[in-house]
């Protein structure tokens, strides 16, 4: 079941559940999925609303607290903004104070949006206009840069970035780079996995993206097309920043054939992820790959600690 990053999580959860049915779970798991401090780029609550792109494509976003730096959630596969606003409880993803969001936002100002072809909590998809897919994570940041100029929301950021979200956040680390204050991946991809899985593994996975539908539907990773943009940028992210890697450790797999299990794989591309980065990495997680939902304050506190870290080293907002 995709739960809240394109990935298994440890619980089932009722809600989504039917959308998951085998021939589309299989599918979705193989696209891997203070002290005060200056207001940046808004104030208060904004529960959501629609931002208007060049084109008149809409894209849903939600924000919330005030602060510097802000810091961004990008969802994994097919995961909408309220990926960061539940938490699995008895089984099921329930709406909670204690969500990522809404804990962040009592140090910072916080916001998380909606991709094309993504779909929220309770199963019915996103308000944010359709495009054709597949996608890249090129597709993603550009979407995520309009995405934070048109709302107004100030750098500089903290990227968090779950799963397939991670491709769209190294990506924007990278090419962004004076924008970016800090990283946090929440069991997140990276070109890494290309190089980890065995080569039958990989041409296995690549057959399953193959057999997902094109056309403005639901969301559908170009993972090979990420991978060469990632690797044609700079070297990620220069001058480094502050970052936390947390990789799950209840183990799950990609079921991409009959190749074996991929979590050796996974492991050692978040292992090769945390030194690329000079991270922090937090392989105690007590988690399968929906880390954001399973254990929210974990998530919160790692971000914390890069947002403090960012602060400490004058990477934020300058006062109005």
């Amino acid at each position: 079941m995709r739960a809240a990053c394109g990935f298994p999580v440890r619980r089932t959860t009722a809600r989504r559940r039917r959308r998951t049915a085998p021939a589309v779970a299989a599918a979705l798991v193989a696209l891997v999925c203070a002290a005060p401090v200056a207001v940046a780029g808004g104030s208060g609550d904004d529960t959501g609303r629609t931002v208007t792109l060049a084109g008149g494509r809409g894209v849903h976003l939600e924000c919330r607290g005030t602060g510097s730096p802000t810091v961004v959630l990008v969802s994994g596969t097919g995961g909408a903004a309220d990926e960061w606003t539940h938490v699995a409880v008895h089984g099921a993803l329930e709406p909670s104070a204690k969500a990522v969001l809404p804990e962040v936002a009592r140090y910072t100002r916080v916001c998380a949006y909606d991709r094309p072809g993504t779909t929220r909590a309770d199963d019915t998809p996103t308000t944010s206009t359709p495009v054709t897919q597949p996608t890249s994570a090129r597709d993603g940041a550009d979407d995520l840069r309009a995405v934070l100029a048109a709302a107004g929301e100030r750098g500089p950021y903290v990227l968090v970035g779950a799963s397939w979200g991670a491709m769209i956040t190294e990506l924007l680390a990278r090419t962004d780079a004076p924008a970016v204050a800090g990283l946090v991946t929440v069991d997140g991809a990276s070109p890494h996995l290309r190089d980890t899985m065995t080569p039958e593994q990989w041409s296995d996975w690549m057959r399953l993206i193959g057999t997902r539908p094109k056309g403005k539907g639901p969301e559908v990773p170009d993972y090979p097309a990420a991978i060469r943009e990632i690797r044609a940028a700079p070297a990620s992210p220069k001058p480094a920043v502050p970052a936390v890697v947390l990789t799950s450790d209840h183990p799950w797999d990609l079921k991409v054939g009959r190749t074996g299990s991929t979590w050796p794989a996974w492991l050692a591309a978040q292992e090769r992820l945390a030194a690329e980065l000079h991270a922090r990495h937090v392989t105690r997680t007590d988690s399968g790959h929906g880390i954001a939902v399973a254990q929210p304050a974990l998530v919160s506190d790692a971000i914390r600690e890069v947002v403090d870290a960012a602060r400490a080293a004058g990477r934020q907002a300058p006062t109005r």
